[in-house]
């Protein structure tokens, strides 16, 4: 077993349940643990060693990691309620700090933007699908929790805007989130073409036409799966404009909104 996965999601739960204060929704719960043991299960053994053999393996598990554990992880509203165990000196003092700071406030709120995003996901995906990105992070462990993290942590942000997850929030409506949720799935599409159509296996750890064409089909549709429905609820949403319509912008719970 690889201690990594188990000391990262371990800590993620950890964290989170002792944040825990007043009343809680029960299906954010569900959620956000869903998405920890997820993201542990396509990390350890045996998957993780799957994904070593076979590049299918391999894209499903960046699929999970990008379109199926973040937006699960913060439809459970995680940032501020793992904030909370920590010593309250210690919490004044780090977020003091930052709030103190305008680069960090000008890049926050930079890269917080739904656009911003998505930009670098889309570029995270297309540079370490990059043949010698892709063989080096297959040989180098260390290599692979670089490129996991890239991976994990634009996709938090964009589906932490897009869903209203404080603090991080889009000023938008809902026609432009399904733009965003459909402009997400085009390196989806391009990467799965480049695959399917390859004349030669393109990657040299993974020298299987065969198996190369199924994560081409990987790609193309679960890729593709996770943003496709969000499109579809939140353009329906559109056209269906209601009081569940207008972004939230407060909740007057303490667990989601007390950093101090």
């Amino acid at each position: 077993m690889d201690p990594l996965p188990l000391v990262v999601c371990g800590t993620a739960a950890t964290l989170y349940a002792l944040g825990r204060r007043g009343r809680v929704r029960l299906w954010r719960e569900v959620s956000f643990y869903s998405g920890v043991a997820l993201a542990f299960v396509v990390l350890e053994q045996p998957f993780d060693t799957w994904a070593d053999t076979w590049l299918s393996a391999h894209m499903t598990q960046h699929v999970v990691l990008m379109t199926v554990v973040p937006p699960l992880v913060v439809l459970g509203r995680p940032w501020p309620r793992m904030w909370l165990p920590f010593p309250l000196s210690a919490r004044r003092a780090v977020g003091g700090a930052l709030s103190r700071s305008p680069s960090f406030r000008r890049s926050a709120g930079f890269l917080k933007r739904p656009w911003v995003a998505l930009a670098v996901q889309s570029a995270m995906v297309a540079l370490w699908h990059v043949p010698q990105l892709y063989d080096a992070a297959a040989r180098s462990e260390w290599i692979h929790v670089l490129e996991h993290v890239c991976f994990v942590a634009p996709a938090l942000v964009f589906w932490g805007a897009l869903l209203d997850a404080p603090p991080v929030r889009a000023r938008i409506d809902n026609l432009q989130r399904s733009v965003c949720f459909a402009a997400a799935m085009i390196p989806m599409w391009i990467l799965a073409i480049v695959l399917a159509f390859a004349p030669a296996p393109i990657y040299a750890a993974y020298p299987s036409m065969t198996d190369q064409q199924l994560a081409a089909g990987v790609m193309w549709v679960p890729g593709s799966l996770a943003y496709f429905i969000v499109l579809l609820v939140f353009f329906y949403r559109w056209l269906e404009p209601g009081p569940s319509d207008v972004p939230p912008s407060v909740e007057p719970r303490p667990e989601e909104l007390s950093w101090t």
